[in-house]
Formats: structure tokens, C-alpha cells, sequence
């Protein structure tokens, strides 16, 4: 891919309410751009970033045999009539009516929408158990959206529903989505916590939390030294959940009295909620009346789990967690491209064919790149959008090209060296690989 090929905005003009750095970042380098409240569009780069996230999210849930499929995004309101939960809910849901008087709503999440595509469909406990996916948009009327896409009102999540035929057989499937929520992060490249939960409108027990955790993150969670454990403030009687609008600098320094069960140290994070992973047990399917018969030929109510993961939320959430002052710096596998090859002066003929070369040798070796081919702009110009962007390398081609070598920038440390042209590959795998 080269730049004068594709539509990259970058701005220095952001809104006076962007305040947080991946707000500010995916904005200025042209990933998103706002087309009202809460409301975004995806450009090219954000695109390829979102489709990242997406297919490392649908190959480890279909590692994990879940089947994916695609609900209406709008679902009748007659639905959430039965389950009860409308006023759960609240002003958060969107109606309307149709030309025909009919009542329906933006789904905000598809408990009741997936539980009427199961309902009379699996009659027999011998079809059991089975969890179905989507990757799809949602939409929740927030009184205040904030924080660009961290908050934003329309956001593509990936929501699983599995159904069971007992308490065992949910939790092994319960078990199974956490253990592939934590491959889906981890081949991420994020650091994240599994934390205990509050259920929330969901409903349901047995919550468990996958925050990103980042200094700007705006739920408090506590998290021991020693082992895995890790609880959300709200479910903690001992702390006080106002503890949330506290900012981490002044939270680090908070002595917690209590131990972990371990005996190890509790200390206050900051995190970025990204999944959450529910026992609903039989809340939904005995609102809507759907019933299997199980090996003694009696009916019983599906025994359900529900598992969502904020797929453009975690865009934003990668990039609080990944930056400096100068812009995002993208994990290996989430960033729009691996490599951003510089022409230092794009009106140098020979300069750009040795670009060019590397592209060809690096696309071969399946490592995506763009070059920076553009003419009009000045080598300063040029690295101050590879910074603000974020792509992981740099290749700058300059005048040392007639020594048979170019510069090597990492990103993350900004730190540079020299290689000779015929050891590209070798030296961009050996960076990808410490």
C-alpha cells in the first residue's frame, strides 16, 4: 500500500471535549472521525484496526466451537415485554415505531432476540450444549457519551449465548469463554486483569470482568501482587465505590489493610472493561418460555451464559494503554500496518524504486506495509505522522541508500539503527520476534 493510495486524514484541529489520548490520537491521525454525539465513523485505517480486532475475535471463538451467526440489529419490543427488562434498561434503549404502528428497538444487547432463534428449534437435550456468536452493531442512547469511541452511542460488539442443559454443562461452557477471552487478549498483545464483577441489567451470577488496564481507565479495580485475583470496587463491601472518580495517580498511593486470601498485597488498578462474561442460568429462558426435553423426557428451561466483548472499544482501549506524547504505538497484531516504509524525498526516482523493493520483499514474507511515497511533504513531516500514527517500524530510505543501507526506527522506543538493505527481513522478523 502506498500513501498517495489511500485516504489517511490527519488533523491537528480536535475537539475542546477530547481528552483522553485515544480520543485525541485516533482522531488527529485520521482512524475515526465524529458525525454527531456518541456517534462515529471508521476510515481506512480505523477500518483495518476494527477488522484486526474482529478476525483474531472470530478465530479463537470458533477454536472454541462456538457458532458464529447475525441477529437483526432491530429487534421487536415486544420481546423485552416478556423478559421484563425494559425498565432494567431504562432511556438507555432507543424505540420506535414503524409505518404500521409496530414497536421495536436498536438492540443493545440480544439475550431475548437469541433466545427466540433457540426456542422450539433445540428440542432435545442431545443437541445441547451450543453457543452462538455474532460479531454486530449495537446501540445504547447514553446520556453522555464521552471519551470518542470508549463511550461512544453505536459500537460493534461480539456477543455469544450459550445454552445448556445444567448447571455443570454452563459452567463448563463459562469456563471454556474465559478461557478464551484471555487467548483473544493475549494474542492482543494487551495487558489486561480477569477481575470478579457486578451482573448489572444483564442479570444472572458467576460475572467475571476483563478490564485493559491503563492509568485512564475509569473503573477502579483491585488486583493482588501474588496471585490472579482481581475484583471490580462494586462488588467489594469494604471499599467505597466512589473510589471510581479517583484518578490513579492518587489512587497508587492508597494503602489497602486488607490481604488476599493468599496473604499476597491488594493494590488499586485503573481498568478498561472490554468483556464480560455471565451465568444467566434460566432467567431468559423461563421470561420467554423456552424448554428441552432433557433425559427423562421432562421439559426443562435452558440453563444459559452470555459473553460480550467490546470489539471497537477496544481500538481506543489498546491505545490508552499503548502511547506517549507523541501519539499511539500499535501492538504487533492490532496495527493497521506492521511496517511504514519512508522515502525521505519522494521527488528521489531511486529512492522510491528501493522502497518499493522492500515492500515487495517484506508483502512476500506476509508483513503488511505502506510507503510513505508522498512528494510534497518534507522527511519531518513524514516521521511526525509515522509517530502519531503508531505503526510499530519505521524504514526510512534516505541517502545512505547509496551505501546499500537504510534506518530502522522502533516506534515504541524510538530508537534507531542502521541495516544493510539485503538483511531487511532478517532484522524486521528479529525485532517482531524480542
Amino acid at each position: 500500500m502506498r500513501y498517495t493510495n489511500i485516504f489517511i486524514p490527519t488533523t491537528k484541529e480536535i475537539p475542546s471535549d477530547a481528552v483522553l489520548p485515544s480520543h485525541k490520537y485516533l482522531l488527529k491521525a485520521g482512524f475515526v472521525c465524529s458525525t454527531g454525539s456518541g456517534l462515529y465513523d471508521y476510515l481506512p485505517l480505523g477500518k483495518i484496526v476494527l477488522d484486526n480486532i474482529k478476525n483474531i475475535v472470530k478465530n479463537n471463538m470458533d477454536k472454541a466451537k462456538a457458532n458464529e451467526i447475525s441477529l437483526s440489529f432491530v429487534t421487536p419490543l415486544k420481546l423485552w415485554e416478556q423478559s421484563g427488562r425494559i425498565e432494567d434498561m431504562g432511556q438507555e434503549m432507543l424505540k420506535f415505531k414503524d409505518r404500521h404502528q409496530n414497536n421495536f428497538v436498536l438492540s443493545p444487547t440480544n439475550e431475548e432476540a437469541v433466545v427466540t432463534v433457540v426456542k422450539n428449534r433445540i428440542k432435545s437435550y442431545k443437541h445441547l450444549p451450543v453457543n452462538l456468536y455474532q460479531i454486530n452493531t449495537k446501540f445504547r442512547d447514553e446520556v453522555r457519551p464521552r471519551f470518542g469511541i470508549l463511550r461512544a452511542r453505536e459500537f460493534l460488539m461480539k456477543d455469544a449465548y450459550s445454552f445448556s442443559d445444567s448447571q455443570e454443562c454452563l459452567q463448563q461452557q463459562f469456563d471454556i469463554m474465559e478461557t478464551t477471552y484471555k487467548n483473544i487478549l493475549n494474542e492482543m498483545g494487551l495487558k489486561y486483569k480477569v477481575v470478579k464483577a457486578d451482573s448489572g441489567a444483564i442479570g444472572g451470577d458467576g460475572s467475571l470482568e476483563f478490564h485493559i488496564v491503563a492509568n485512564s481507565g475509569e473503573d477502579t479495580i483491585v488486583v493482588c501482587m501474588d496471585c490472579e485475583f482481581g475484583a471490580n470496587i462494586e462488588t467489594m463491601e469494604d471499599i467505597d465505590d466512589k473510589l471510581n472518580e479517583t484518578p490513579y495517580n492518587e489512587l497508587e498511593n492508597i494503602n489497602i489493610q486488607q490481604k488476599c486470601s493468599c496473604g499476597g498485597k491488594l493494590v488499586f488498578k485503573k481498568g478498561i472493561e472490554v468483556g464480560h462474561i455471565f451465568q444467566l442460568k434460566d432467567k431468559y429462558s423461563k421470561a420467554l418460555d423456552a424448554t428441552f426435553l432433557d433425559s427423562n423426557g421432562k421439559q426443562q428451561h435452558f440453563m444459559m451464559g452470555c459473553y460480550g466483548m467490546g470489539i471497537s472499544r477496544i481500538i481506543a482501549a489498546a491505545v490508552e494503554q499503548n502511547h506517549d506524547d507523541k501519539g499511539a504505538i500499535w501492538p504487533l497484531n492490532l496495527t493497521p500496518y506492521k511496517v511504514c516504509i519512508i522515502v525521505s524525498n519522494g521527488k528521489d526516482n531511486t529512492q522510491q524504486k528501493v522502497a518499493t523493493d522492500i515492500s515487495n520483499t517484506l508483502e512476500k514474507a506476509g508483513i503488511s506495509n505502506i510507503i510513505d511515497d508522498r512528494v510534497k511533504e518534507r522527511f519531518g513531516f513524514k516521521m511526525a505522522d509515522f509517530e502519531l500514527i503508531g505503526y510499530p517500524y519505521a524504514i526510512v530510505v534516505g541517502k545512505n541508500i547509496a551505501d546499500g543501507k537504510v534506518e530502522i526506527v522502533d516506534r515504541k522506543t524510538l530508537e534507531k539503527s542502521i541495516c544493510d538493505i539485503d538483511k531487511i527481513l532478517e532484522t524486521v522478523l528479529s525485532n517482531f520476534n524480542t
